[in-house]
């Protein structure tokens, strides 16, 4: 009895111990960083790639008609104002914004139907305005495109007219390789997609392309920001001056120079308007939006400003500014600028 009392405490004690001697190596495991296990690039694609039978949402500036079904009289074409509102007789102010046209409809049916009973209401899109993409970069015309329906990659890219440089294969084409198949000059190497203020994804497009991938053609959601990256400096010139587009940035380029190249502030623009100069963010300090009268241009007053390639100078329109709303929405996205080394 005693010896197996002795031989028990035996394996109870080499138990514990080797239970010690393996702790260190777990807390050894613990402490040692975690291997980070990346998205599938395609598959980061796919899901960022707007669905295929989204609707239609109404959206500020849209021209539309609310037909009502037997009441002529409340019939009528509007145009979806800045706050997302239209105003109905006698139902007053109703917000569509946002809806798609049958939940726009309900909506205003049911507002209705307090003053009304048994209407049925339909909403038409007679004019789209407010399916916006942003384009950016090294392209020959940058700013804001307008589609009617769900637009894609290629479409924004194309509309855009990216820079060509010469091809040693003639003009206009290079080979991809490993295929006959040519691919457009016009075809960056890469572009960026910026959703929100915090969401980016780096499109390998003319791989893409030279794999027969549809998801170089992705579609995209309203108000996407695309920026195509380029060899060279320089700054985008937009909004109401005479010949909206990119400007080469040189080392003694100032802002009443690019503003001269672009062609001046048009009438729209007002006497004096304040320009907005965007600034693209920079590894260590973050992007911000500068301010700068038109007046201290003009004066002899060296400005306080210093212009960097990727940077957005905006002349608004005088008064109601019809696409301030998108800028403001670029703001707090200059900070991203640099992910994935924009420029370099």
């Amino acid at each position: 009895m005693c010896m197996k009392s002795k031989r028990s405490k035996l394996g109870m004690f080499l138990l514990a111990a080797s239970v010690m001697q393996a702790i260190p190596a777990c807390l050894a495991q613990e402490t040692q960083p975690a291997t980070e296990l990346k998205q599938n690039p395609l598959a980061l694609l796919k899901s960022f790639e707007a669905d295929a039978n989204q609707p239609y949402e109404l959206g500020r500036g849209d021209e539309i008609t609310v037909e009502v079904i037997g009441r002529p009289e409340l019939t009528s074409k509007h145009t979806v104002g800045p706050d997302g509102k239209i105003t109905m007789p006698i139902a007053g102010s109703i917000m569509v914004a946002d809806k798609t046209r049958e939940q726009a409809a309900a909506d205003i049916q049911s507002a209705l139907s307090s003053y009304y009973s048994g209407v049925t209401v339909s909403v038409g899109v007679d004019h789209y305005t407010s399916n916006h993409i942003l384009l950016l970069g090294a392209v020959e015309h940058p700013g804001l495109l307008t589609f009617d329906k769900t637009p894609t990659l290629l479409e924004v890219i194309s509309r855009g007219g990216q820079l060509q440089t010469p091809s040693p294969m003639g003009p206009g084409v290079n080979a991809a390789p490993g295929t006959s198949a040519p691919i457009p000059m016009g075809v960056p190497e890469e572009c960026m997609i910026y959703r929100g203020n915090a969401t980016m994804v780096t499109v390998e497009l003319r791989s893409l392309l030279e794999e027969g991938n549809p998801l170089a053609n992705m579609r995209l959601k309203r108000d996407d920001v695309v920026f195509v990256p380029g060899p060279d400096k320089y700054v985008s010139v937009l909004g109401m001056v005479l010949r909206p587009g990119t400007q080469r940035l040189e080392k003694k380029s100032t802002l009443p120079q690019l503003l001269a190249m672009a062609g001046g502030p048009t009438e729209r623009a007002g006497h004096y308007p304040d320009i907005q100069v965007i600034h693209r963010g920079t590894d260590k300090v973050p992007g911000k939006t500068q301010v700068v009268s038109y007046k201290d241009i003009l004066g002899a007053k060296p400005l306080d400003l210093t212009l960097q390639s990727g940077d957005i100078i905006y002349v608004p329109e005088s008064g109601f500014n019809r696409v301030g709303y998108t800028f403001e929405k670029l703001s707090p996205l200059v900070n991203l600028f640099t992910i994935g080394a924009l420029l370099r």
